[in-house]
């Protein structure tokens, strides 16, 4: 209790807490929302590869001092389009052509990292420092969370209908095609956000995890996507009160609090009915 108080106090005194507490609730936030039509699409991986792809363009966009968000999207699109074009021009699946993909992304990124020499920085892209967001990382998450919300609530019945039925969004006259690169590209942007708090190993965690929990809850896809934002601001408050307390790693405590979040709900959730089956056992 009196770590709570002293964490309290400390967000009242200092303006790199607020920053960090201000910046883990916006990425929460908007980590939960796309979360959600990633794990109803089945996308769980492709968002592993998206997390993974973006890391070359961090690189590039060190290189060439231009802000990551740009570097980043060009290679996350990019990843998306060539894992679609070898899926379909090809014999293998779908998921065999993501991890052939991403895993030639991820060691590209490492070798521009090492060529720019910022392993310092490499450090931080791969496991996150939430507590040294940058006047500019706060601005840019703000953006990207604006995009996200925006995005969604124009394009919500879309999203709704091609995230359940593509066959018969397509019957509906949607671009099916269209709208996954879109949500690719929002991904994407709400990957290179979530680098500085989480890292690109543990940001597929925050995009999945929270949005698992929420579906454990309901089947309203409405109800989801709030309760998958909740989540995920409470899994980047508490993560970032036992990274300031116990001096951990801002990313790994986060996860582990979305994870643990994630484990209740599997055992107590109406859905999964884990209490009942076990009576129904011991009878």
């Amino acid at each position: 209790m009196t770590s709570i108080i002293e964490f309290i106090h400390a967000l009242g005194k200092y303006d790199f807490l607020q920053s960090a507490l201000l910046t883990a609730v916006m990425v929460g936030i908007m980590s939960g929302i796309i979360g959600s039509f990633i794990i109803l699409r089945g996308m769980s991986l492709m968002g592993d590869a998206i997390s993974h792809a973006v890391l070359p363009g961090v690189a590039v966009a060190y290189m060439l001092g231009i802000n990551i968000l740009i570097g980043a999207s060009v290679f996350g699109v990019l990843a998306a389009l060539l894992i679609g074009f070898v899926a379909s021009h090809s014999k293998i699946k779908t998921d065999t052509s993501i991890g052939v993909v991403f895993s030639a992304f991820y060691a590209l990124g490492f070798i521009l990292i090492s060529m720019a020499e910022s392993s310092t920085n490499l450090h931080h892209i791969l496991f996150g420092n939430i507590l040294a967001v940058s006047d500019s990382d706060i601005m840019t998450t703000a953006i990207v969370l604006g995009i996200v919300i925006l995005f969604v609530v124009t394009f919500y019945k879309e999203l709704l209908v091609t995230s359940f039925d593509e066959t018969y969004a397509k019957t509906y006259g949607l671009n099916v095609q269209v709208i996954h690169y879109a949500l690719m590209l929002i991904l994407t942007l709400v990957t290179v956000s979530a680098l500085q708090t989480v890292g690109i190993i543990l940001v597929v965690a925050m995009l999945i995890t929270p949005a698992a929990t929420a579906f454990l809850w309901t089947d309203k896809l409405g109800i989801m996507l709030v309760l998958s934002a909740v989540v995920g601001v409470a899994s980047s408050m508490t993560g970032l009160y036992f990274s300031y307390t116990f001096n951990w790693a801002s990313g790994p405590a986060i996860v582990i609090v979305a994870a643990l979040l994630f484990a209740i709900s599997f055992v107590a959730s109406p859905k999964q009915n884990f209490f009942k089956l076990k009576r129904s056992v011991a009878r």
